[in-house]
């Protein structure tokens, strides 16, 4: 789930969107800003390709019945976007810290074809762990991803719609879009955009991406992750995600968030803290590079981009395990990031030239005409 609850900013306008904000460069390993609780004065524009979302107010349409658990927020949510036009599509194979990191994000954002797309992931991170014992703290939890390549002029309504679709009017829950720049050092990603504020807690990021992989993109997409554990405890009033009702059964029988999820959350607590073998995960994560670099350099039948890939995020995940067990330092710490920012680069770069060469299929004739 999102991180930490944070103290709520300042009032803001609920009724209008953020405002326009110019392009700032991305340097890579600069940790994530700190959401400023009250917005700027008007500075220039961003250039028309990197728009911000339009200045229309926020309408009062009518909310739908509230979702009343988990698995419904996730059928409403997939159910709006596909109606949008997005590919419904699953999860990485592989650990992840966000649904960012999912091939249908990182390497589909890349060069100039459209892709619209919206899945469920699972994302780890290690680190957050709290043995099952913290109400809203985990090391696993639920993300809702949607890319929407080129970004839509209407979507922040769009966005705002999906809440109603939930239940959630953004009047009454306070909905409020507080400047917070993106960035996965490890991984060259970068944007521009808007932590999604309800009740004073974010439940979404909303970001313009600038940079994937290291590489500056031609097309900007606009990605929304959804914080589902969030949206599902204000919607369900409740202050532990362990009470969450998962789902009712036809019988009537309600299964919990705590009976999915909460002895995952106290066993690999101990693993990530405790019990990972740390020597053997240094020598993984060295194979796993190699293995990435090796599989990027055939010839014949070519680069294999979409292993080196899934290369790559194990190579990160067992960094996130090792940053968990406390064996690295910050020295060492930037070392690794280094290397695994050029494994992603390279696999963007790998991914680019490969759909290049086969004159970027997906693009339509009018995209054509303009790249």
């Amino acid at each position: 789930m999102p991180a930490k609850s944070k103290k709520p900013p300042k009032k803001l306008n609920a009724t209008k969107p953020p405002a326009s904000r110019p392009s700032k460069k991305q340097t890579p390993g600069r940790k994530r800003a700190a959401p400023r609780a009250k917005p700027a004065p008007t500075p220039k524009a961003r250039p028309a390709a990197k728009a911000a979302p339009p200045t229309t107010r926020f309408s009062a349409s009518t909310a739908a019945p509230p979702a009343t658990t988990f698995q419904e927020v996730i059928l409403r949510l997939q159910r709006f976007w596909a109606n949008k036009g997005c590919l419904i599509v699953q999860p990485t194979r592989t650990e992840v810290g966000a649904g960012t990191l999912n091939k249908h994000t990182f390497l589909r954002v890349l060069g100039p074809e459209p892709w619209n797309v919206a899945y469920v992931e699972p994302s780890s991170r290690p680190t957050d762990g709290r043995y099952g014992e913290n109400p809203n703290r985990l090391q696993h939890y639920y993300q809702f991803q949607v890319i929407l390549k080129p970004s839509p002029k209407d979507i922040q309504e769009q966005y705002l719609d999906s809440l109603r679709e939930l239940g959630i009017d953004p009047i009454e829950f306070d909905v409020r879009f507080v400047e917070d720049d993106w960035e996965h050092p490890a991984l060259g990603a970068a944007g521009l955009g808007w932590e999604v504020w309800a009740q004073g807690m974010e439940v979404t990021q909303f970001t313009y991406f600038q940079q994937c992989g290291g590489l500056e993109l031609p097309r900007v997409s606009v990605e929304l992750t959804y914080g589902l554990e969030r949206l599902a405890m204000y919607l369900q009033n409740v202050e532990n995600v362990y009470d969450l009702v998962w789902a009712e059964l036809p019988s009537g029988q309600k299964i919990s968030y705590g009976d999915v999820h909460k002895q995952d959350e106290l066993e690999w607590s101990h693993y990530n803290f405790k019990q990972a073998d740390t020597a053997a995960l240094l020598s993984q994560l060295g194979q796993f590079e190699l293995e990435a670099k090796r599989l990027l350099a055939v010839e014949e039948p070519g680069p294999l981009v979409l292993p080196a890939y899934e290369h790559t995020l194990k190579c990160s995940h067992w960094f996130n395990v090792l940053q968990a067990r406390g064996v690295v330092s910050q020295t060492e710490r930037a070392g690794y990031i280094a290397r695994i920012r050029e494994l992603a680069r390279g696999c963007a770069e790998t991914y680019l030239a490969s759909r290049a060469s086969r004159g970027f299929p997906m693009l339509t004739g009018a995209d054509r005409a303009l790249f």
